[in-house]
């Protein structure tokens, strides 16, 4: 490890992947309850568009794409509130025309210049430079506040956009936000995982955190959490293995997400066994019924005729006794 932190472009491609992989889960987890989580992709296509202007006008591609995402960002969603074109097709316009523009306008930049097409399109470690990571940091910071202070809000907007505007939330200009948010995450990332593979980093660390967390920000915790260790560990085993670092960060998403949901699952599976739905139950159980009451987890049991009954929604479950239980000791199950 130390051998990796002697290396300038190394420190600076770490740098680069903590603040990605904190920024990306933050803005996914409201795609992807908007039913948008392939959005970053277009995005991604947008902004090769705006690194061809730079690199054809020998500026910043990195202002150069954040300029043409964030006009591309309010375009669409204001072609969506407008109702002029649906939101598929939105996204398909930003998909190609995107594309085609950025070969278009690559095409015609100096000699050699489409020789760094890979490294914003898959990632690459070497192409972070101390500049590049100063401009990051500061759009991360910005990504990280926003989604910070007015989290309630596009929580709001994202679970039901009619009621929010019921209630007299901005929702146009929360989406927009929203989209402009996703656009910045995208220029951030494109040199660490890729124009290409950004999208996955939203949204697969949110995947992750929906089997890990038990609530809203729970889940959002851990997606931050597996942002970070895939994105950093991402670009470690690249470095050691030699392999493209934003295809090394995916797989490595991928698989931490495949592990959380077997494991998951598994876990299910073993407590649906200790919770049985009651065969018969003709007895409602309630507060002065007479049956004795016990603490079990979030909710309350009733012992009745040597059995545990608890009330799940619309029927009743037996639940097995814990073995270092006195009341219970040898009563049918």
């Amino acid at each position: 490890m130390m051998d990796l932190l002697a290396l300038d472009f190394m420190r600076n491609s770490l740098i680069a992947a903590l603040l990605v992989g904190a920024s990306a889960p933050l803005v996914g987890v409201f795609l992807v309850q908007r039913g948008m989580s392939l959005v970053g992709d277009g995005m991604g296509h947008v902004a090769l568009a705006g690194v061809g202007i730079g690199v054809l006008t020998s500026t910043s591609p990195v202002l150069t794409a954040l300029v043409v995402v964030v006009l591309a960002a309010v375009a669409i969603e204001l072609l969506r509130h407008l109702g002029r074109t649906g939101g598929d097709l939105a996204l398909a316009v930003m998909f190609y025309g995107g594309l085609a523009a950025g070969v278009v306008i690559i095409a015609k930049a100096p000699a050699g210049s489409a020789n760094n097409l890979q490294g914003y399109l898959f990632g690459a470690l070497t192409t972070v430079s101390p500049s590049d990571l100063v401009q990051f940091a500061v759009l991360a910071a910005a990504v990280v506040v926003t989604v910070i202070v007015l989290r309630e809000r596009l929580f709001a907007v994202a679970q039901d956009d009619e009621y929010a505007r019921a209630s007299g939330l901005p929702v146009l200009a929360t989406n927009i936000l929203l989209a402009v948010l996703t656009g910045v995450t995208v220029v951030i990332s494109m040199r660490v995982i890729g124009l290409l593979l950004i999208s996955a980093l939203m949204i697969l660390p949110n995947a992750t955190g929906q089997y890990l967390g038990r609530s809203f920000r729970g889940s959002l915790v851990w997606a931050v959490l597996v942002g970070t260790l895939t994105s950093v560990g991402g670009v470690v085993t690249s470095f050691y293995v030699d392999t493209p670092s934003g295809a090394t960060i995916v797989l490595l998403a991928i698989a931490v997400f495949v592990v959380a949901a077997a494991g998951m699952t598994l876990v299910r599976a073993l407590g649906h066994r200790r919770h049985r739905t009651a065969e018969a139950h003709e007895h409602v159980h309630w507060e002065d019924c007479g049956h004795e009451v016990v603490l079990h987890g979030d909710h309350v049991d009733y012992l009745h005729d040597g059995h545990r009954h608890a009330r799940h929604g619309d029927h009743w479950d037996e639940h097995t006794p814990d073995r270092a239980d006195p009341t219970l000791e040898g009563s049918p199950r």
